[in-house]
């Protein structure tokens, strides 16, 4: 794969034809993306627990008031009991990926424990699971008109309401989702 194709620090958008439950109307942040497949954060999805549960469950206590009302996301289908942390590059952990000089994601539970001490990173989004493809399977997707494909945004993944992002993301691309049919074709 040339570096030009990779989706790496893209928003992988949802088109309105995707019936998929674990991806309709979702916006997925590429962690990863190399000739053996790809990563990927869903940022869109709140689930209806907080980060003072997770922490509860881990046996760290927030030091930090508001440690316990952060959101915690559905991250996507794959090893949904794993904890996975989009945050802005700052302080490393004892498992971070860099992905961007901006942007990093870490698993370890460092992090956590940074987060509910009050001391963890400045923008966060804190997942269970993640949004994983084989190799050449995302290539597929897109090819079937599954995905938009566009360069992130840490205003859209930190910053904006999660119920904005799928159509902000498209936006970022000059595309209106509301106006495209969920029928799929190739011209």
């Amino acid at each position: 794969m040339s570096y030009s194709t990779t989706l790496t620090n893209h928003f992988l958008i949802a088109m309105p034809g995707l019936q998929d439950p674990n991806f309709s109307r979702t916006v997925t942040y590429v962690c990863e993306h190399t000739d053996q497949g790809a990563m990927g954060i869903v940022i869109n999805r709140p689930l209806e627990v907080r980060l003072g549960e997770l922490l509860e469950q881990l046996e760290i206590t927030a030091q930090w008031p508001g440690a316990g009302d952060l959101p915690v996301y559905q991250g996507g289908p794959v090893q949904t009991d794993r904890g996975f942390v989009l945050h802005s590059t700052g302080p490393t952990f004892d498992s971070t990926l860099s992905i961007t000089s901006d942007i990093s994601v870490t698993t370890s539970r460092d992090v956590l424990e940074a987060i509910a001490s009050g001391e963890g990173p400045e923008a966060t989004l804190i997942a269970l699971g993640y949004a994983g493809w084989g190799s050449g399977q995302l290539e597929q997707e897109m090819s079937a008109n599954a995905w938009l494909s566009g360069p992130a945004s840490e205003e859209i993944i930190f910053r904006m309401s999660p119920h904005a992002r799928w159509l902000a993301a498209a936006q970022l691309l000059g595309v209106d989702l509301n106006l495209l049919s969920g029928e799929a074709g190739h011209a």
